[in-house]
């Protein structure tokens, strides 16, 4: 066959094809419209999502907040709208600012951690929001939510605690010089006075303040090793005098005779203690759970309790939502987000704290925190004392143990000065 009359039959066909096709683009049934020209096109429009900045304020800084902001950062991954700014306040001077700011319709914070005393006073004036309908009271430790309820409206929400429950030392010290944990008072006395006799040491037990609660802390383990829950009850409530018997008994016989004998350091700035007890100026400092997170070496610690301690303070932190928030849905969500899931989060952290959620199991914990979680448990949980009296009779407390610590004759004028102070019911 010819070549060329292939190729020029192929051209014929394109060509007849090609009029076909505009035939019926032009002039036949099946007219297709160019979308270009005369097709609207349908374009949806996204509206972006509204990007929210939460203020939070609470007391921790160093090693502390460092573990606070693990939580924080996992809530921003869960909600990418909000961003959360971080403030550190004492709630010391909180407890002065925020009166005032409150009445006049304004706060410096979405989110805020306080006393629980204080959220439950806010609360009834007014000015908080109500978490009734936010959390489930069933799924917390019990008793929890009682400090910040008022007329049964949940005004503050609960995140981790810290227990207070002994002193603690360091193994490798113990190891050193051949000690070992008490059994009984008298094993306790003992190894107080062989400590002392150690070259080099200032006190076997080194003695945290400038903050005031340190040294309330001691106070009240004392109080709820020889006197029970029970007593420490009666004193925050105000059914038990400072200067009744039983109560005085266990300062004269158990906390004075130690401070005579020189057992306890005069009063030093708490962090600062901490250091000088890691380096063996000092054998034992009471503190609470969260001195975990802030050694070199947690696996080195031990703890001792005094013997036969019946109960142990467990204290919890607590967030509130002013009324006056810009944010109130999101700054809720925060909220209820710390106090649920935020706490299996932190208790997983060098935080040394414990979980008041009780769906938080203890494969959640930090490891050096495991044991003491499984101590805890093992007693009754307390309120804290001078945190649930609060008020100026709180500050009056702190300021008659810095007294006592450092005058220990005076006992008699300071339990009659606590007696005078306490608020009138």
């Amino acid at each position: 066959m010819d070549v060329k009359k292939v190729l020029l039959g192929l051209f014929l066909v394109g060509v007849l094809g090609i009029a076909v096709v505009a035939s019926g683009c032009i002039g036949g049934q099946q007219t297709a419209t160019p979308t270009t020209v005369t097709q609207k096109e349908t374009v949806t429009e996204t509206k972006p999502v509204e990007q929210v900045t939460l203020k939070v304020i609470g007391p921790w800084s160093g090693a502390e907040l460092d573990a606070f902001m693990e939580v924080i950062k996992a809530f921003e991954a869960q909600h990418p709208n909000i961003k959360v700014e971080y403030k550190t306040y004492r709630a010391e001077d909180l407890s002065t600012i925020l009166p005032l700011q409150f009445e006049s319709g304004d706060t410096p914070a979405d989110v805020i951690a306080m006393w629980g005393w204080f959220i439950a006073e806010m609360g009834q004036k007014g000015h908080l929001m109500e978490f009734n309908e936010v959390i489930n009271p069933d799924e917390y430790v019990p008793g929890i939510l009682d400090t910040v309820t008022a007329d049964g409206k949940i005004y503050g929400v609960p995140f981790t605690a810290a227990a207070k429950p002994g002193f603690w030392y360091r193994k490798s010290f113990f190891e050193k010089h051949g000690l070992k944990p008490p059994e009984t008072w008298d094993e306790f006395v003992a190894l107080l006075e062989k400590i002392k006799q150690i070259p080099g040491v200032k006190a076997p037990i080194v003695s945290g303040d400038s903050v005031g609660w340190p040294l309330s802390d001691v106070t009240e383990h004392f109080i709820l090793t020889f006197g029970g829950k029970d007593l420490q009850l009666k004193l925050i409530n105000g059914e038990v005098k400072w200067e009744d018997p039983q109560v005085r008994s266990i300062f004269e016989q158990r906390l004075v005779p130690l401070l005579k004998a020189g057992y306890f350091s005069d009063p030093i700035e708490w962090t600062s203690a901490v250091d000088l007890w890691w380096k063996g100026d000092y054998a034992l400092y009471f503190m609470g759970t969260w001195i975990t997170g802030m050694v070199d070496d947690p696996t080195d610690l031990g703890l001792i309790s005094l013997p036969g301690v019946k109960a142990m303070v467990l204290a919890p932190d607590y967030f509130m939502v002013p009324k006056y928030t810009s944010h109130p849905k999101e700054a809720m969500e925060l909220a209820k987000f710390l106090a649920t899931e935020g706490q299996r989060i932190h208790v997983g952290t060098k935080s040394g704290k414990l979980a008041t959620w009780k769906k938080v199991s203890i494969d959640d914990y930090w490891e050096p925190m495991k044991d003491v979680a499984k101590v805890v448990a093992n007693v009754e949980s307390a309120p804290d004392l001078d945190d649930s009296i609060g008020g100026e009779w709180q500050k009056t407390f702190w300021d008659q143990l810095k007294l006592l610590w450092v005058q220990p004759n005076r006992l008699d004028d300071v339990l009659s000065t606590l007696d005078a102070k306490f608020p009138k019911k």
